[in-house]
């Protein structure tokens, strides 16, 4: 007979079918769901209040290092992509064009497009090209630098093949972007924003991340130097969690950003870009997901505390809504993480275990249930979400209530060290290519099983390694870290002469 207790909410289990479990947890956790339009999704309020934490939470971060948010036009006219050559390359098979202005009643009746634009509209895969012509309109001298801007948009790139929250043809995301007056001023922007990433994925996100710079081959189209987060996933592969762009001087001749410099000669600005985007809460979800369901960190989850009253008959219910009501004000009036603690009360009337199960598919921190035996002992009967589902423990009311800030905290950075673990276990140093290949190659590869990891292995600096490694394995170089010391080796394809180790993974 199968054992009750190794049931779990979620099927297939992220062993059994890793991709087919992320698509069950995103639904059951009520965060999005496919959209009648193709490629598109709809964010459920679940799945959005966890964005606008996201977003309140960066937007802060934001504005305490001097930018300001602005909007820009979701069309852009072809005529600005054309300007930047390498960039028109990188994005011209993800984008959408506008090219009528109108509808129309056909021959058979059906609306057909009538009224055909002097020139065609591209809809927004990124917003470099329309803010760089309004930057040269803004900057007339070195006095008027630096431009430190923030838009939260929607963006549009023609993905193919979609999976929700990871890649879909339009999603949220915030797009920076800078001018500055010098090399040396925009160089330090790239890198506070970096920090500013890793920082946030994990101290809010518990993701930690990686941060270095990308390959050229790897590297935002236009840009001069791209640097990234790159977290693993559960199934020990990488997701490009945000990226800061040094652009040099390439956008600002496209678009005419000149400025009249101290010595009075003319200069053209340098730019940055950076952006994170909804692709973080597929990165939650693929961290710290459970074959029950969502995990939610407490810094960003919609809600902390869900509190189920267990009302058997209708005589329960004059006592226990009544302390329910009472504990949630208490609750209420403590902080955690400079807000007031989140609480839902449910009151639907199914059972209690189908409640309970609800919110545990949901991820939501903290569970209490309160029934007329817990009031009798003026207690409550706790279950965190950190740890199985069938692990509960009774605790005194006032108890519970002084230290729900701790254990939020707790749950937080548990959850981070867990993540944190898991990375540090999967990351080795690889020197030979048998050992590389055996690595990156499932022992089934018509229905490949969890394998690879992070490897920490020389590369010569070729385009040809590179590449051949994308080819043969599908794995690609992350980054180049930040963090690692030089140290002479041979790259692990062609034996060349390594100045130091990057990081290759198979990737999202």
């Amino acid at each position: 007979m199968t054992d009750p207790s190794a049931r779990t909410a979620i099927t297939p289990t992220r062993a059994e079918d890793y991709p087919q479990w992320y698509q069950e947890v995103v639904r059951a956790a009520e965060l999005a769901e496919n959209s009648p339009v193709r490629g598109c999704m709809v964010i459920r309020p679940w799945g959005y209040e966890v964005w606008e934490n996201i977003r309140a939470r960066l937007d802060r971060m934001f504005k305490d290092t001097g930018h300001s948010n602005a909007y820009f036009p979701l069309f852009i006219p072809l005529s600005f992509f054309q300007k930047e050559a390498e960039h028109v390359v990188g994005f011209a098979k993800e984008c959408a064009v506008v090219t009528h202005h109108r509808l129309e009643a056909g021959p058979d009746g059906r609306l057909v497009p009538a009224g055909e634009l002097e020139e065609p509209l591209v809809v927004r895969p990124t917003s470099e090209t329309i803010i760089g012509a309004m930057f040269a309109k803004w900057v007339e001298s070195y006095r008027d630098l630096p431009i430190k801007i923030n838009q939260w948009a929607n963006v549009v790139r023609w993905e193919m093949r979609t999976r929700l929250f990871l890649r879909t043809a339009e999603f949220l995301w915030q797009e920076g972007h800078t001018a500055h007056e010098t090399r040396e001023e925009a160089w330090e922007e790239t890198l506070t924003i970096l920090e500013l990433y890793r920082r946030f994925a994990e101290d809010y996100l518990a993701i930690p991340v990686l941060t270095g710079e990308k390959t050229a081959g790897e590297r935002f189209p236009g840009a001069d130097h791209t640097f990234c987060i790159e977290a693993m996933m559960q199934d020990r592969k990488a997701l490009q969690a945000g990226t800061s762009h040094f652009l040099g001087q390439n956008f600002a001749k496209a678009s005419g950003i000149q400025f009249t410099a101290r010595d009075r000669s003319r200069q053209y600005a340098w730019t940055t870009s950076w952006g994170v985007s909804t692709r973080l809460i597929g990165g939650l979800v693929m961290t710290h997901g459970d074959d029950n369901g969502m995990v939610m960190p407490p810094r960003v989850a919609p809600a902390h505390v869900a509190i189920l009253p267990i009302i058997r008959k209708d005589a329960d219910a004059a006592a226990v809504l009544p302390w329910c009501e009472s504990l949630a004000r208490e609750l209420r009036s403590q902080t955690f993480d400079g807000r007031p603690v989140e609480v839902v009360t449910d009151l639907r009337e199914d059972n209690a275990g189908e409640r309970s199960w609800r919110w545990i598919k949901r991820g939501i921190p903290v569970r209490v249930e309160v029934g007329p035996r817990d009031i009798a002992q003026s207690a409550v009967f706790v279950g965190r979400r950190d740890r199985g589902p069938r692990e509960r423990y009774s605790q005194p009311r006032a108890e519970f209530v002084a230290g729900i800030s701790a254990l939020l905290e707790d749950i937080q950075r548990g959850l981070f060290e867990r993540a944190r673990a898991f990375r540090d276990a999967h990351t080795r140093p690889i020197d030979s290519w048998e050992d590389f290949r055996a690595f990156f190659t499932p022992a089934n590869p018509e229905k490949p099983e969890i394998h690879g990891g992070f490897a920490r292995s020389h590369w010569c600096g070729g385009a040809a390694c590179e590449r051949r490694i994308n080819e043969e394995l599908s794995v690609t170089i992350r980054c180049i870290p930040r963090d690692g010391e030089p140290e002479a080796g041979a790259c692990v394809l062609c034996g060349a002469s390594s100045p130091r180790r990057v990081v290759f993974a198979k990737a999202y």
